[in-house]
């Protein structure tokens, strides 16, 4: 059983090879000083670990999941099946050729009363998952809102910036 950190933000992904994505999250993440807890949990083959992880969840100080899995992404799902906190999908690639698609429906699929918001498949969904999950937290945190307003402000000058470029 691995120990836990203390962090709002768990980010649990079904196999190590997820980290080459998922890595994309957890610096967007840490740009907002979020240091996230950050778990290799498998819904298929780590069921009862994985159950332990979101009974757990709460009482160690997490408010939101972001969960990444490829191929079948149950992850998110189970998870949220356990979770009264939000829950983020990430859909993966896992590289059987169906790009993600596979994954994408696994994840945003689910049944009415067990939501998982789910993002966009690979890198730019990871990096949403870690701004989505800030945007929770600063419904109740002042500091993480102001980090997000400079966010999407320095977004919004780098558009007008380049805009201004092309003219």
């Amino acid at each position: 059983m691995a120990s836990e950190k203390q962090s709002p933000v768990a980010v649990v992904m079904g196999s190590d090879s997820d980290m080459a994505i998922m890595t994309a999250c957890v610096q967007q993440l840490g740009e907002f000083g979020v240091e996230p807890v950050v778990r290799i949990l498998s819904a298929h083959r780590t069921p009862d670990e994985a159950a332990q992880f979101a009974d757990n969840a709460p009482k160690n100080g997490i408010k939101v999941v972001i969960a990444a899995a490829g191929m079948a992404a149950h992850l998110a799902g189970a998870l949220a099946g356990r979770l009264r906190l939000p829950v983020i999908g990430v859909p993966l690639d896992s590289g059987g050729g169906l790009g993600g698609i596979d994954s994408l429906l696994s994840t945003v699929q689910m049944p009415p009363g067990v939501p998982v918001a789910t993002v966009a498949i690979g890198k730019a969904g990871a990096k949403n998952a870690a701004i989505l999950a800030v945007q929770i937290l600063a419904l109740s945190d002042e500091a993480l809102a102001k980090k997000l307003a400079n966010f999407k402000d320095a977004q919004r000058k780098k558009v007008i910036e380049k805009d201004a470029g092309i003219q």
